[in-house]
């Protein structure tokens, strides 16, 4: 998807602008274009500092106070050693969504192979696919999928 970045204008009254759209947004708002794929740059109205980073991390910080991603602990360990545990940290994780990302593209496509090989049948009433009667087909590919994941889990480091 190329879509054109999103850009926003922070106000000093905190108000963030769409510009793209000519209206004002919320924080959620913005959660929400990322979530659908859409990149966002967030920049000072008076500056032109980029603040994307800060208003990211402002977006976390309000999902954290809802849901608690991240362990108490985990977040004193990553005060404690300052930037050198963050450094490696930051790598980690993004190494570590980088290869999520590839699992989640080699399902899709083992997936893809799956029904064009006719392991699915239409929709089943419950709306779910259907597997068809061949239970040595859905063996085979099952031990072909858990045989793609363990490679997977073993470049992760799982």
């Amino acid at each position: 998807m190329t879509e054109e970045q999103v850009l926003i204008k922070k106000y000093s009254n905190r108000k963030l602008y769409d510009l793209n759209r000519s209206r004002y947004v919320t924080l959620e708002e913005i959660a929400e274009m990322i979530r659908q794929g859409r990149q966002v740059k967030i920049v000072d109205a008076d500056s032109q500092e980029d603040l994307t980073n800060i208003t990211l991390v402002q977006i976390l910080l309000e999902e954290e106070k809802r849901r608690n991603l991240l362990p108490v602990a985990f977040l004193h360990r990553l005060i404690k050693y300052g930037e050198m545990y963050q450094d490696v940290f930051r790598q980690y994780l993004s190494s570590s969504m980088d290869a999520m990302f590839s699992v989640q593209r080699e399902a899709k496509k083992g997936m893809e192979q799956w029904t064009k090989l006719g392991g699915l049948d239409e929709m089943a009433p419950s709306g779910e696919p259907a597997i068809r009667e061949n239970p040595a087909n859905v063996k085979a590919e099952l031990d072909a999928l858990k045989e793609k994941l363990t490679e997977l889990e073993k470049k992760l480091g799982l």
